[in-house]
């Protein structure tokens, strides 16, 4: 009789145990239903990375030659947030997507920064650059020159939201000028009248307000048979009406290198860079660089024939300009769009990259927060080391592929159907255990 009462109760628990793997069985078919429905759901979401269920057998450690009793089925979910999906274009140039590996930083309280991989960025009241969902762009700064300066590659703390309203109105000052003239030469031979030769030039200044420069070519008598070759160039700037800077020119009368300009001498102001053939100059409170050519140069200063002509007078900068678009260009970096035609840097957006993406935790708005699991960040430059490039008017699509996860719906069910099956079988089974007493 106790042989048979322990037989009947090793049937009993095996019957139970296959019981409990049918029930963990219709469990984990269902977490992985809840995954396949999130992935359908969102495959119209930019930037949705999709969620998958994983199974792992569980075995009873208790199971030996004589009997086996069922350890069921459990399951993990992780969300492929490495995997990256397909750009499609846009009309607005801050849509936002990195081709590649990597994550844009934003924040959405403007405290805790928080990574995601696509965004479509607008200004908001206040001009900061934001998402319909709230997100902030962050960036570093760039410098009244258009320049970055460095920042710590290992912290947030550098990192500020893209604000472009303050750009709105900005100068774009003179920092180049260049001057391409020909004197004549018959102006420097013997008896000839010294008459001087002025060349207003205009530049902008800090403010944006046009100003002007005269340079006053004088020529120098010749004191024999031979002409003298020789100026003299007076610089002045009429925002301050202050001579900025006077200088000795002599020009070439030899077959080689004929009228071309030989040496320079300063009699004032800054001196003359022979290798790079200009002036350093400081106009209207600014630094100007003016490109008078360089030695035995045909582009610049000449002195030939009898007529003065100015060849080429050329400068960069504008009056004030009222900001039109931003863009992002595929380092990174923010360009403020002005209507007088130029530009300038504005911001620097870093991608920020981690050693293990899927070890990131998963928050709303396709967004994600650095955990232990995912390593140590760090911010680099858009297209450089592993970072992938920052593309501008394109948005990432969903990773979901829908036939994939139809498929996968189709075998859920069935799986989930199975293990119903086996739960209604084992009721069976127990219930003509309990007739045996009968």
């Amino acid at each position: 009789m106790l042989g048979q009462s322990i037989r009947k109760a090793r049937i009993h628990m095996t019957i139970t145990s296959s019981m409990n793997a049918g029930v963990a069985g219709l469990n984990a078919n269902a977490s992985r239903l809840a995954t396949i429905s999130d992935n359908i759901a969102n495959s119209g979401t930019y930037g949705y990375k999709r969620a998958e269920t994983n199974f792992y057998e569980m075995v009873n450690a208790g199971n030996s030659g004589s009997g086996y009793s069922a350890g069921g089925v459990r399951t993990t979910s992780t969300r492929a947030i490495g995997e990256n999906g397909a750009l499609v274009g846009t009309s607005n140039a801050m849509d936002i997507s990195l081709n590649g590996r990597g994550f844009l930083p934003v924040t959405s309280n403007g405290t805790d920064t928080v990574l995601t991989t696509t965004g479509s960025f607008y200004p908001d009241a206040n001009g900061n650059l934001v998402t319909d969902s709230g997100l902030t762009l962050l960036g570093w700064p760039a410098g009244t020159d258009g320049t970055v300066p460095a920042n710590v590659r290992e912290s947030m703390t550098g990192l500020e939201q893209v604000k472009v309203g303050l750009n709105q109105f900005v100068s774009n000052p003179t920092t180049k000028m260049a001057m391409s003239v020909n004197l004549p030469a018959t102006a420097t031979q013997p008896g000839a009248a010294a008459k001087p030769i002025t060349q207003a030039m205009e530049y902008f200044d800090a403010l944006g307000t046009a100003q002007t420069m005269t340079a006053t070519f004088t020529p120098v008598a010749a004191t024999g048979d031979a002409a003298s070759n020789r100026w003299t160039m007076q610089l002045t700037d009429h925002a301050t009406g202050e001579t900025v800077g006077s200088y000795a020119l002599t020009f070439a009368g030899g077959s080689a290198a004929g009228g071309t300009l030989s040496d320079v001498q300063t009699l004032s102001g800054a001196a003359y860079d022979a290798e790079t053939g200009t002036l350093g100059l400081t106009l209207g409170g600014g630094k100007v660089s003016f490109d008078i050519g360089k030695y035995g140069a045909a582009k610049g200063m000449t002195q030939l024939s009898d007529t003065y002509t100015p060849a080429a007078i050329t400068k960069n900068g504008s009056a004030m300009g009222t900001l039109k678009s931003v863009e992002i260009d595929e380092n990174g970096f923010v360009h403020a769009l002005y209507d007088k035609g130029f530009s300038r840097v504005i911001y620097q957006v870093p991608v920020v990259d981690v050693p293990n993406a899927n070890g990131l935790r998963t928050l709303d708005n396709q967004t994600y927060a650095l955990t232990n699991e995912a390593g140590a960040f760090y911010l680099w430059d858009a297209g450089t080391g592993p970072a992938g490039t920052t593309e501008g008017y394109t948005r990432e699509q969903s990773t979901t592929d829908v036939a994939q996860e139809l498929t996968s719906l189709i075998q859920t069910q069935h799986a989930y159907s199975s293990n119903a099956k086996i739960i209604q079988t084992v009721d069976q089974m127990l219930q003509e255990t309990t007739d045996l007493k009968r």
